[in-house]
């Protein structure tokens, strides 16, 4: 007979022991995203209804869905940005799980739209709550998937929105070798970086990095409220898509019911 551990570890996940929670935003016409996108959009191909036209009519009902790769709860692979990256097709099945650690700073955002996540924040987080383990997913809480509208523009129509800091990538890189970073705005870099073109020699400073050093990330996150700052695990999947640079994603995280 063959071991059951593994079987015994999922029932006992399934258990009341332990909550599943879903981040990802459901996916519609409706869906927070990057401002570049045009919205999802749906075709009926074939359908079972009384009503449907007889070129249609069919014992199945199927849909053809046009969305761009970054759109919603996605996921950005290092070919997104970088021509010799991985594409989603060379990402690894054992590298859709993770130690998931969330970083908390909703209060700040709210105060700062602005706010920038710094190593500074990430030490004082782990002064509180241990080391961030290796591997991990970090996630940065900002309760921005709370608001209608991402970019939360002003009156004169500039963006406002909180993002991390480059050095703070760089040291969860180099110092932690986490696994991937994650977030609930579309971009990674705050706003007060994307909209001003002296801010660095290149663009998206944050993104371009992370993804630089084969890691993936998670963007447009949801109901990261819901989790504790450790002791989740998180479960990134999306599709195999030869030289894909990016998908809507399917993230949720395991953590204790208590």
């Amino acid at each position: 007979m063959p071991a059951l551990d593994l079987w015994n570890l999922a029932s006992q996940l399934k258990s009341t022991d332990y909550r599943w929670v879903d981040l990802t935003h459901t996916l519609s016409c409706d869906t927070p995203h990057w401002f570049g996108f045009k919205p999802f959009e749906s075709t009926k191909l074939f359908d079972y209804l009384p009503d449907t036209p007889e070129d249609m009519l069919a014992p199945m009902r199927c849909f053809q869905y046009s969305v761009a790769s970054q759109y919603g709860t996605h996921v950005d692979a290092p070919r997104h940005f970088h021509v010799d990256g991985r594409s989603l097709g060379e990402i690894e099945p054992i590298e859709f799980m993770h130690p998931l650690c969330v970083i908390d700073k909703h209060e700040e955002c709210a105060a700062n739209p602005d706010f920038i996540l710094t190593v500074e924040d990430l030490k004082a987080w782990e002064d509180e709550h241990g080391r961030i383990p290796e591997d991990a997913f970090v996630a940065f809480r900002s309760d921005w998937s709370k608001l209608a509208d991402l970019e939360n523009k002003d009156e004169d129509g500039q963006p406002h929105y909180p993002g991390w800091d480059l050095d703070a990538i760089k040291w969860l890189v180099e110092e932690r070798n986490i696994g991937a970073i994650g977030h609930e705005p579309a971009d990674t870099d705050p706003a007060t970086i994307t909209t001003r073109e002296d801010a660095y020699p290149y663009p998206y400073p944050g993104e371009q990095y992370i993804l630089s050093v084969d890691r993936y990330q998670i963007e447009v996150m949801d109901h990261l409220d819901e989790l504790p700052a450790t002791g989740a695990v998180i479960f990134c999947t999306f599709p195999k898509v030869r030289d894909g640079v990016g998908y809507p994603a399917r993230v949720f995280a395991v953590c204790p019911a208590a």
